[in-house]
């Protein structure tokens, strides 16, 4: 109950930044068990798991469009955006990254970006038409996908099942060869552009 007291105090009282280093710093002074050492998201250096058939889909201009499937990208390089409409740094630090990447690569088709909203809590307000609404509002002209995931993945978002993310905003780089090789809350933009920009 303290501990829901002082973060909400926080929430009122610092910025976005302020309160993430605040609250690593809290954190860090809480005794962990063994298994709380073992945590560890996402799933650098593995293979990328196919995407659900079941990721309701819009193209580039927000029209429905059939299931994106990594087997369709074959040797391409692909980055993954994983968000939702009511998260804070989605919007501050996510969404204008990923802008700025796909802006800049927008003439390298050998590079796809994909933005999936990864329901896993909220899903009366991270919904479709939120989805639609920011690819409109930050002139994202790439393919979003509404992800809420089934019973299987426990009715949260099948991406963020499988990719083991942390949360959102959440970013995955996999590589032609269909590995991923970053997968992060945060990415340097101008440092991924650089990188990106070498792909052929």
């Amino acid at each position: 109950m303290r501990s829901t007291i002082v973060f909400v105090l926080l929430l009122l009282l610092c910025s976005i930044d302020e309160l993430e280093a605040r609250k690593q710093r809290i954190l860090s002074e809480i005794p962990k068990s063994k298994s709380m050492h073992d945590v560890k998201y996402g799933i650098e250096g593995h293979e990328a798991p196919e995407l659900s058939k079941d990721i309701d889909w819009v193209d580039a201009s927000g029209l429905a469009r059939e299931a994106i499937q990594l087997a369709d990208l074959a040797g391409k390089y692909k980055v993954i955006y994983g968000f939702q409409a009511w998260c804070p740094g989605c919007h501050s630090r996510g969404l204008p990254a990923l802008k700025k990447m796909a802006d800049a690569l927008k003439d390298n088709d050998q590079v796809v970006f994909l933005a999936i909203q990864t329901v896993f809590e909220g899903s009366h307000a991270n919904t479709k038409e939120r989805m639609l609404e920011i690819q409109k509002k930050y002139e994202l002209h790439i393919p979003f996908g509404h992800d809420v995931g089934s019973e299987a993945t426990g009715n949260r978002s099948s991406t963020m099942y499988h990719y083991r993310t942390g949360g959102t905003p959440w970013f995955i780089f996999i590589d032609q060869n269909d590995r991923v090789v970053f997968n992060d809350f945060h990415v340097n933009e101008d440092k991924a552009i650089e990188f990106l920009k070498t792909i052929k």
